[in-house]
């Protein structure tokens, strides 16, 4: 593989996905309308896929896909001379989450057999046929049904699922990924400016992905309302209707168990030590000093995907408002990626 021309061809994609974002509808050419119309169909097949969430991920994409930065990450690692079949079944609950997967796939020089989600099955295939136009047909990948023929695979499921995948692959190497979220660290002293970025976030992706925060750390003293007051840019997201659902079927159990509850009608704060929460909550915990907020973290360490923090001291830890903006040299489950499909 010719590494130099490879990082051209992402360039020139990551440059194609700049221009359609900045051009007007008016004046698209038939490359944008079926750019346009990749939009369109996703969010119908998955109505969290709204365009607004799907341009997020193409300009958060745009931000780090530039030749600096990917030469960057990639020479940190040595090129691959035997060419493997990588399968990767790849997860959909935030729009293209599984490209990072086939990036690393294909800078490693190998080709990956991808099995895609359901849920997000239209725009990385767009993507990936682009990126093969660029490159004159070279680029080599396979989109495929059910997994065959490979040397190694990285899947990505739920608790449960991620049993059934361990145990189906024991005699291959693989990166099998579970259920993860993200918790933010309040010290106190935040502007409403750093707890706005919060909100971000909380609310990016509808709360789907698995860093966004779903768990806070505040002090004893600290004032909720500061918190719904930072939230109410995000008001607008009631009015998703299957957020609202889940909105709507989370304050009716609270209501019937007689649960204490804060709500500012779009999303909830409930009290609870557990680290997951219902989409449309957000559990939250006092605490008296940072060492058994530290102490909650290590414990948990397994299930948490970042710390969102003003405060210094936490490891794998962004400041606020970067949570969804992870880097390239950033990986899920804090697995390097790379550094595994050069050992395979």
């Amino acid at each position: 593989m010719n590494v130099e021309q490879r990082v051209l061809e992402l360039v020139k994609l990551s440059e194609f996905i700049k221009a359609f974002l900045a051009k007007n509808p008016e004046n698209f050419n038939e490359n944008d309308l079926e750019f346009d119309q990749i939009l369109r169909k996703s969010e119908i097949e998955n109505p969290w896929f709204t365009q607004e969430s799907q341009i997020l991920a193409l300009e958060q994409w745009v931000s780090v896909l530039n030749e600096s930065q990917i030469k960057q990450w990639i020479n940190q690692y040595s090129e691959n001379e035997t060419q493997k079949r990588v399968g990767l079944i790849l997860a959909g609950n935030i729009p293209l989450v599984g490209f990072h997967d086939v990036i690393s796939v294909i800078f490693s020089n190998h080709i990956p057999v991808i099995k895609l989600s359901s849920k997000d099955r239209l725009m990385l295939s767009f993507l990936l046929k682009k990126w093969k136009e660029f490159s004159n047909g070279d680029l080599q990948y396979e989109i495929v049904e059910k997994l065959e023929n490979f040397d190694a695979v990285i899947a990505t499921g739920s608790n449960n699922t991620a049993r059934y995948l361990e145990y189906y692959f024991k005699n291959s190497a693989s990166i099998i990924r579970k259920n993860r979220t993200s918790v933010a660290v309040i010290s106190g002293n935040e502007t409403d400016e750093e707890l706005q970025l919060l909100a971000t976030d909380i609310f990016q992706y509808y709360g789907l992905g698995c860093r966004n925060v779903t768990r806070l750390f505040i002090p004893e003293d600290f004032v909720i309302d500061r918190l719904f007051e930072s939230f109410v840019g995000y008001k607008e997201i009631i009015n998703h209707n299957k957020y609202a659902n889940n909105y709507d079927y989370n304050r009716a159990v609270y209501l019937l168990n007689q649960e204490l509850f804060w709500d500012n009608n779009f999303v909830m704060l409930k009290e609870d030590e557990k680290l997951f929460s219902p989409l449309s909550v957000i559990n939250f915990s006092r605490y008296e000093n940072l060492d058994e907020v530290k102490q909650f973290i290590a414990e948990n360490e397994e299930n948490i995907q970042c710390v969102v923090s003003q405060i210094d001291g936490f490891e794998n830890s962004v400041k606020m408002g970067e949570a969804q903006n992870p880097g390239l040299d950033t990986y899920a489950d804090n697995i390097d990626t790379m550094k595994f499909l050069s050992e395979i």
